[in-house]
């Protein structure tokens, strides 16, 4: 791939040495090392397995290990950056991805260490949750760089999401802090799948906004032929409710502005417990542009009201695919000190 325009490293004094970066979702696993300026080097990547076990899954994350020390620049990596779908639990470097069945309480930070370590390489690893590693991309090469104190979204099949406070990733004890979208927005709302009632995520994720605009009598309507001899395609998901709501459908807007709401209350409960002047929002629902953000700032208006959060900006995130990889190396470079010069 084109390497990304260089940046500079996020934190002062980070040793010069490249980062192993990988990525871990449900789709793909991708590895990548990341260079201090931003460049990505030597990026590979493996299809998530599907039908296998817990030590399958890893084997693909070891064929993308055994791809990055084939690089010519591997002996001179200093650290390593894990960043993976959720649940995570950095204490424990343990995770159990809701997209990846075979993985429960999987220990992979260790696993990859070991990975690293039978490559020649016994670096320091640290593991991120997408939404924190999403956060710590966006403020080093993203819409958040130049502040201190930003919240980062993920607005997908799920909502998740990280702070910076002080210039500073805080991710939380178990790596959890920031995910904003199980804070609760409607005490008497829907349950959600997490166990509560009226989270963020059971309003404003994909998912939700899909649902709600068909149990309002939306239907999608037919797109274009398909080309593969089965007629015409209807796209049931939050896209086809963005198209619709871009033609003007008064359900589909009103999913995006009940979801907008739900976002705005959010961001200006955060802003106004943690001080944050930006909040940045990435993710497949993001995609449909101002049908979100639009009913967002609007809201925000109404929530965001107090004199130190009036200000409060809302943009879109910029970095798209790279945010994992750049992200589990940012995170790596915020976290780990740096280590002592050769």
């Amino acid at each position: 791939m084109t390497p990304a325009a260089p940046f500079p490293a996020p934190r002062a004094g980070a040793a010069a040495g490249p980062t192993v970066a990988i990525d871990i979702g449900g789709t793909k696993i991708a590895g990548a090392l990341v260079h201090p300026d931003g460049t990505m080097t030597a990026t590979t990547r493996r299809a998530t397995p599907r039908g296998v076990d817990a030590e399958g899954v890893m084997a693909a994350v070891s064929e993308v290990v055994a791809d990055l020390s084939g690089s010519p620049l591997w002996a001179s990596a200093v650290r390593c950056g894990i960043g993976s779908a959720g649940p995570v639990d950095t204490s424990r470097g343990t995770v159990s991805p809701v997209n990846i069945g075979a993985w429960r309480e999987f220990p992979v930070q260790a696993r990859v260490a070991a990975e690293l370590a039978a490559r020649g390489a016994e670096l320091p690893t640290v593991l991120a949750g997408d939404g924190v590693a999403m956060t710590a991309a966006e403020h080093w090469l993203g819409a958040a760089r130049g502040h201190a104190n930003a919240l980062c979204m993920v607005v997908s099949t799920g909502v998740g999401g990280g702070l910076i406070l002080n210039n500073q990733l805080h991710p939380g004890p178990t790596g959890n802090a920031g995910h904003i979208g199980h804070i609760s927005v409607a005490f008497d709302g829907e349950p959600c799948v997490c166990g509560s009632r009226g989270c963020v995520e059971s309003v404003a994720s994909g998912t939700a906004i899909a649902r709600w605009a068909r149990d309002q009598g939306w239907t999608p309507a037919a797109g274009a032929s398909s080309g593969n001899g089965t007629g015409s395609t209807r796209d049931a998901s939050a896209a086809g409710v963005a198209a619709a709501a871009a033609a003007g459908d008064p359900i589909a807007l009103a999913a995006f502005d009940r979801a907008g709401r739900a976002l705005a209350a959010a961001i200006a409960a955060t802003a106004t417990l943690v001080e944050t002047d930006i909040a940045v929002i990435g993710g497949g629902v993001a995609a449909s542009g101002d049908i979100l953000f639009a009913p967002i700032r609007t809201h925000l208006e109404a929530y965001a009201t107090l004199s130190f959060v009036k200000e409060l900006r809302v943009v879109p995130a910029t970095l798209g695919t790279h945010a994992g990889l750049i992200g589990a190396a940012a995170a790596a470079m915020m976290l780990l000190p740096s280590p002592p010069p050769p």
